[in-house]
């Protein structure tokens, strides 16, 4: 197995014990390698409980579990996904590995403040999972924490509210640091339309993550402070407003269904030049449709609560933000297929699941569109379509797009190849089985299967049953890539600096990078995805000289 990383910057100084080395540990790369370990093992704890629900649902009527612990399971594997996973996912991890690695910089702006971040993220997840180990039981309200049941249930709500607060601070935090190391370490000659686009994504993302999370930190820190002193904010008994709260929680959790999305568009728009060997087509209108969609949704919240209470001219105005907010998503996918017209596509692992990404991400915006529309939305509203919808965009989208990610730049993380073979395999599993998983449940939803209930009417157990074999496939494919990695990182063949041919600067130092990334700081006189027969049009030496 190789050693990652022999010499590292911690916060102490020189430290010899190599878990303190990692802990204390200031390098970005190792901080985004933290990060890494610690969400796939929240994911796989939260696939789990997913898989415990989809056992339940696999025939109606009560199976192995009572309905207050099928509660507290949808709500762990909700809130684990969601502030654990999805939202602090790509910024995290592959952000904070590439972000100074792609701008020719030495590291983020303040690497002190980055750990500290990481620690704000493990104290939440300590927070957030320690009724778990107590044996006092999960919070039962779904990832939502919706008013007034939040603060009147007997569940371990207040530890999993305080947990998501703090993940709240490290992703503002995280935000914080890099808008200014966007701003100032760029190498020089690298003005913002020479970014790479997957750093367009972290820069949107950043000031999403900035502005919006501090509301629903707000938010739920007024649950607390109603269920600790019984003030009545969102209460009706207490003359709170229930519906209030969904206003607050919605004004930030729509942006931050564009937080988990737009770091994934940047690895979509990072993959496509390297892998059909030409610059991507409209590369301004990638990165400005990226500004575009963090900015138009700020403004679509309202198109949760239609049957809420809201006036027709509220709703009217909120539907048309979500069908405006789909324009500048329609450019990116424009894009991506204008790049691979009269490409030359090589169907390589991380081009697969790209393409996946895009097909279920399709599927999933298209479908969202119907829940924009006012009349189909009061119908499909709390139904399995609601659901189908989310995760065709999160899953089959996101999630994909990180996977994805995670393709193609683990050479440049561990300096291995893993086998192509077993990863197209497992490719092939998580896609068939997404597929299978979800699409039935349009039908179900659509047909009136209402969401969050342990039991459904017999009517609906065809749609279940096939789910449920989508649900084993799906595993199956991640639990292949959890092995095609660990394969590759004990026997995988050297992949050396650029195995991939791309363009971008990281590939073009070595793999795994050095200590400080850049042995000089390198002048960008050039495009970010310039190909010139097929080839990359720049190159460097091993000092780091451009030769070409």
């Amino acid at each position: 197995m190789p050693s990652f990383y022999h010499e590292t910057h911690t916060l102490f100084g020189h430290l010899r014990n190599p878990v303190l080395q990692w802990i204390f540990s200031i390098d970005h790369k190792r901080i985004g390698l933290m990060y890494m370990v610690l969400m796939f093992t929240l994911f796989f704890l939260a696939v789990g409980a997913a898989l415990t629900m989809r056992a339940e649902l696999f025939a109606p009527g009560a199976q192995f579990l009572e309905p207050q612990t099928y509660n507290e399971l949808f709500t762990f594997h909700g809130v684990t996904m969601i502030f654990l996973f999805i939202v602090p996912g790509i910024p995290a991890t592959l952000g904070n590995f590439l972000l100074p690695l792609m701008l020719g910089a030495h590291d983020v702006s303040f690497p002190r403040l980055n750990l500290i971040s990481f620690w704000f993220y493990v104290l939440g997840v300590i927070l957030g999972i320690s009724s778990l180990v107590t044996g006092q039981g999960f919070a039962d309200t779904g990832w939502t924490f919706y008013a007034p049941y939040s603060i009147r249930t007997d569940a371990h709500v207040l530890s999993t509210l305080s947990a998501a607060f703090i993940l709240g601070l490290s992703s503002i935090l995280t935000g914080l640091n890099f808008i200014v190391t966007i701003h100032r370490l760029r190498a020089p000659g690298m003005g913002f339309f020479k970014m790479p686009l997957f750093i367009w994504g972290l820069y949107a993302t950043a000031w999403i993550q900035v502005l919006a999370t501090p509301v629903v930190g707000i938010t739920l820190l007024l649950v607390i402070l109603e269920r600790t002193l019984g003030i009545g904010i969102f209460d009706p008994t207490k003359g709170g407003d229930p519906v209030l709260f969904e206003h607050l929680f919605w004004i930030y959790s729509h942006p931050a269904v564009y937080l988990m999305i737009l770091p994934g568009f940047g690895i979509v728009s990072e993959v496509l030049p390297a892998f059909t060997r030409r610059t991507i087509f409209g590369y301004h209108a990638i990165a400005i449709s990226s500004a575009s969609i963090a900015g138009i949704g700020y403004l679509v919240w309202g198109h949760h609560m239609y049957t809420s209470g809201m006036s027709d001219i509220a709703r009217v105005i909120f539907s048309f933000l979500t069908f405006l907010v789909a324009v500048p998503t329609g450019v990116k996918i424009f894009d991506w297929v204008a790049t691979m017209y009269k490409g030359s596509i090589v169907l390589a692992t991380p081009m697969l699941w790209i393409l996946g990404s895009i097909i279920n991400f399709t599927v999933g915006g298209l479908t969202g569109l119907t829940l924009g529309a006012i009349g189909p939305d009061i119908h499909l509203h709390d139904t399995y379509y609601v659901v189908a919808h989310f995760h065709y965009t999160i899953l089959g989208g996101v999630i994909f797009m990180f996977i994805g990610g995670l393709h193609y730049w683990y050479p440049k993380i561990t300096g291995k190849l893993y086998d192509e073979g077993l990863a197209r395999i497992a490719f092939g599993l998580a896609f068939v089985g997404f597929n299978m998983l979800w699409f039935p449940m349009f039908l179900a939803g659509f047909f009136g299967n209402p969401r969050r209930y342990f039991d459904y009417l017999p009517d609906f157990t065809v749609y279940h049953q096939i789910s449920g074999v989508g649900a084993l496939l799906i595993a199956s494919g991640l639990l292949l890539i959890v092995y095609t990695f660990y394969r590759g990182l004990r026997s995988g063949r050297d992949a050396g600096p650029n195995p991939w041919n791309a363009t971008t600067l990281e590939w073009h130092i070595p793999s795994p990078p050095p200590l400080e990334n850049f042995p000089k700081i390198p002048y960008v006189d050039f495009e970010p995805y310039e190909y010139e027969a097929g080839e990359p049009l720049v190159q460097f030496d091993e000092n780091f000289r451009r030769i070409r």
